[in-house]
């Protein structure tokens, strides 16, 4: 027969082995609940390098980021680059737009997965509405005579506009390499229609810099409130706030990642 210190020390072992048992599974659970995905996407005259810096203060909050890159050629092609990116992803997406990205957005963010829309110094047009139908109430911007038009009908900025107004509050040696560097939009991407405006069904948030040169703060303003957007204003940025001020654009896609279940 066992003695009771014998049958002590049994116990012992068994609500070791329990504990253990409970932790194990416990870990198991967490490594095996999915995550979501911030998809990033950018906008005219810059790349999915554009997000370098917002990339890695959401990867530091532990987030799953992916940023795309856009062929620019028209709307319908760039929503469709978004959906397959949307597809292939495991749990809910965050879809975050700059600039002509969120034309971009409000596109290809209507399926299911999609539980919100993040708009950096953007466009969201309506149902059957373009960015120009947007821009035409407004008076045009001084920026515009910057623009250079190839023979395919590619937009580009001259390198003076590039740097005095897209991205006038970045190091000069940052911009002038930018510049070099800009991605071409294909005019007609500017007069392209949405067909089902996504944040007609999705929460969104909005975030802009107050000295935004490219799209006027009144325009961000009227568009944030047309769709009922969280508002965030990074004041003293530019049109590149997530370049000239990745932490404050990082935190607000953060809080949008919170509020949705992403993170």
């Amino acid at each position: 027969m066992m003695s009771h210190i014998q049958r002590l020390f049994a116990a012992l072992v068994v609500c070791i082995g329990l504990v253990t048992l409970a932790s194990v599974a416990a870990c198991g659970s967490s490594s095996a609940r999915t995550t979501g995905t911030v998809v990033l996407v950018h906008g005219a005259w810059a790349d999915g390098s554009s997000w370098s810096s917002v990339t890695r203060v959401l990867q530091a909050r532990g987030l799953k980021v992916v940023a795309v890159q856009l062929a620019r050629t028209s709307l319908a092609d760039d929503a469709a680059t978004v959906s397959r990116t949307i597809d292939a992803q495991q749990g809910p997406v965050l879809l975050v737009g700059h600039s002509y990205g969120g034309a971009v957005i409000t596109q290809a963010g209507s399926v299911s997965k999609v539980v919100g829309l993040v708009y950096v110094s953007a466009f969201a047009p309506g149902d059957n509405q373009s960015i120009s139908d947007l821009t035409s109430p407004f008076p045009k911007p001084a920026w515009q005579t910057g623009l250079v038009v190839d023979e395919a009908g590619f937009l580009t900025l001259n390198t003076e506009t590039y740097l005095s107004s897209f991205a006038p509050d970045l190091p000069k040696d940052t911009s002038s390499v930018l510049a070099a560097s800009q991605g071409p939009l294909n005019a007609r991407c500017l007069t392209d229609k949405v067909s089902q405006a996504a944040w007609k069904s999705k929460p969104s948030w909005w975030i802009y810099g107050d000295q935004d040169q490219i799209i006027p703060a009144a325009l961000q303003q009227a568009e944030a409130k047309e769709i009922g957007a969280r508002t965030t204003s990074i004041v003293g940025a530019s049109h590149v706030a997530l370049m000239s001020h990745p932490d404050a654009v990082g935190a607000a896609i953060i809080n949008a990642a919170q509020a949705t279940g992403v993170l």
